[in-house]
Parts: C-alpha cells; sequence; structure tokens
C-alpha cells in the first residue's frame, strides 16, 4: 500500500481549516496530519511533523503566510522537499509572487471546487507546476519587470533542446505537449526537465516558470516561437 501524502493546513479561519480537512479526507492517499491559526504555528507544525505539502493561507495575523514559507522553506527546512501551496484570493498580488520567490510551489484560490484542492496537493507532491492561469497572468505580468532590451539568451547551463523545453514549459505546456511538440517522447520530456531543474538549481517546474519570466525568455502572454 502506497503511503498517504502527508499535509498541514495553515489557515486561521477554523471553518476554512475544517472544509479542507473533509475533503482531503476523503481521499485514500491523502492524509491531514495537522493543523496551524497561524504563520508561527505553521513553522512549529511543519517543523515538527515534517509533512509532504503545506496548504497555506497568505494573510494571518503576526507572522502571515509569506514570511512562514520563508522559514518553511529556507536553511532550516534543507533535506525535506516540503512543498508549499499558497492559499490565495486576488487581492494581494505582491505577496503571491514574493511567496513564489521564498519557494512556494504554486497557487490554489480559495473558492477552488473540491477536486482542485485534492489535485493541487498530488500535482505539487509529484513535483509538477500548480500554476492557476487567472492568478499567474496576473502576477507575472506584473511582476516579472519590462521586457529586455536584447532577445534573450540560452543559459550557458542548458543545451539547445533543454532550452526548447524550458521555453514551452514556462508557457504552461504539459510534458505530453512538449513532447508533441518537439516530437519527442514524454520519457525523454521529463529527463529534460529534471536537467533543466538540476542544471539550474530550481525546486520544481513552478520555479522553472519564474526563472524564464525573470530572465525574460518568455514574456506574459507571449505567443510563437522560442526566443533566443
Amino acid at each position: 500500500m502506497t503511503t498517504p501524502l502527508r499535509v498541514v493546513l495553515a489557515d486561521d479561519q477554523d471553518l476554512v481549516r475544517a472544509g479542507f480537512r473533509v475533503i482531503l479526507g476523503t481521499e485514500d492517499d491523502i492524509e491531514v496530519v495537522g493543523e496551524a491559526r497561524d504563520g508561527v504555528e505553521a513553522v512549529a507544525v511543519v517543523g515538527r511533523l515534517r509533512p509532504d505539502v503545506v496548504l497555506m493561507d497568505v494573510q494571518m495575523p503576526g507572522v502571515d503566510g509569506l514570511e512562514a514559507t520563508r522559514r518553511i522553506l529556507g536553511p532550516a527546512g534543507a533535506g525535506h522537499p516540503i512543498k508549499v501551496v499558497i492559499l490565495t484570493t486576488f487581492d494581494r498580488e505582491d505577496y503571491l509572487f514574493e511567496a513564489l520567490r521564498a519557494g512556494a510551489s504554486g497557487f490554489l484560490l480559495k473558492n477552488a471546487s473540491p477536486e482542485d484542492l485534492v489535485d493541487s496537493v498530488r500535482v505539487v507532491a509529484r513535483g509538477d507546476a500548480l500554476l492557476s492561469p487567472e492568478v499567474t497572468r496576473r502576477v507575472i505580468a506584473r511582476f516579472a519587470g519590462p521586457s529586455p532590451a536584447t532577445p534573450a539568451r540560452r543559459p550557458a547551463e542548458l543545451t539547445d533542446r533543454e532550452f526548447e523545453v524550458l521555453v514551452h514549459l514556462a508557457r504552461g505546456a504539459s510534458n505530453a505537449e512538449i513532447a508533441g511538440a518537439l516530437y519527442l517522447g514524454e520519457t525523454t520530456v521529463k529527463t529534460h526537465v529534471s536537467r533543466i531543474l538540476a542544471k539550474l538549481g530550481l525546486r520544481d517546474r513552478t520555479h522553472a516558470v519564474v526563472f524564464a519570466y525573470e530572465h525574460g525568455i518568455v514574456e506574459p502572454g507571449q505567443g510563437g516561437p522560442p526566443r533566443g
């Protein structure tokens, strides 16, 4: 039997935590092992329980979700690949982008469906990106900065093929979609993604997306062929 994914819920609203616990509790492969009402408690609970995934509210009293994420994923959290998903509404885009920079693996809207909540835990646990398009578009467009004056260049660490994969990944393509676009097998794409993350020192696919936007490799709303 597969070991269930261990989840901690961090939210200052009791009803929100209770609702999430009920939803996740119906899944055989997910177990809610702890809860927290604020950032300080979240850091303590995560440090004690070492879960696989933390569902973290961004706005909590005292230490907020952003600072809690920094503390959880900082040097003290090294050695255990905890994934943090930020629970959010649209009202604090600045917090969202800073949370990604702090190491969070994605966003989940608080009005998401139960199916999306369950899927978010599974997605980040396996290292895939959890970037809701409607959230990401606003955050990246505002905080990724202006377009570079010169075309982006392939990072020296990457091969030409890895750079192509990074571009498609940053535009939100799945492994299957990348495989189809580049005439590769999905297993080959997975290998390329793993190498990209390792070479660039990135936590997961989500941070490969952030890297691509921050370095001008892709731009908000950009389509067409890869640049560089």
